[in-house]
């Protein structure tokens, strides 16, 4: 049972990529999915997350740049990122609990989630 981020990369300013949060051993079916990051020099902060319902959330950074989305067949929560900044060079973690009210209840970066995978770096740079 693990949960697993993917999809990082080196990117140049202005492109994009696409992160895959993929579940093994459970499904997402019923969880809300949060996406966090951490950059160099700086505090974990939550930065997306969907709810088991399919409500989403976006902190003002990545708000019109990021999407969060759902892929039940493939058990799978992806965050596409576009018009990446340097700002955005971070190493990304995905979390899943299983919650039925709003996914923010779990943006907290102290909040203790029921899985949590390792993370992916992303590196914005020219």
């Amino acid at each position: 049972v693990q949960l697993q981020a993917s999809g990082g990369g080196l990117v140049q300013p202005g492109g994009s990529l696409r992160l895959s949060c993929a579940a093994s051993g459970f499904t997402l079916d019923y969880y809300a999915v949060a996406w966090f990051r951490q950059g160099p020099g700086k505090e974990r902060e939550g930065i997306s997350c969907i709810s088991s319902r399919g409500a989403t959330w976006y902190t003002d950074s990545v708000k019109g740049r990021f999407t969060i989305s759902t892929d039940n067949t493939r058990n799978t929560v992806y965050l596409q990122m576009n018009r990446l900044n340097d700002d955005d060079t971070a190493v990304y973690y995905c979390a899943a609990d299983l919650i039925p009210g709003p996914c923010t209840t779990v943006m907290g970066v102290r909040y203790y989630h029921d899985y949590y995978g390792k993370g992916t770096q992303v590196t914005v740079s020219s």
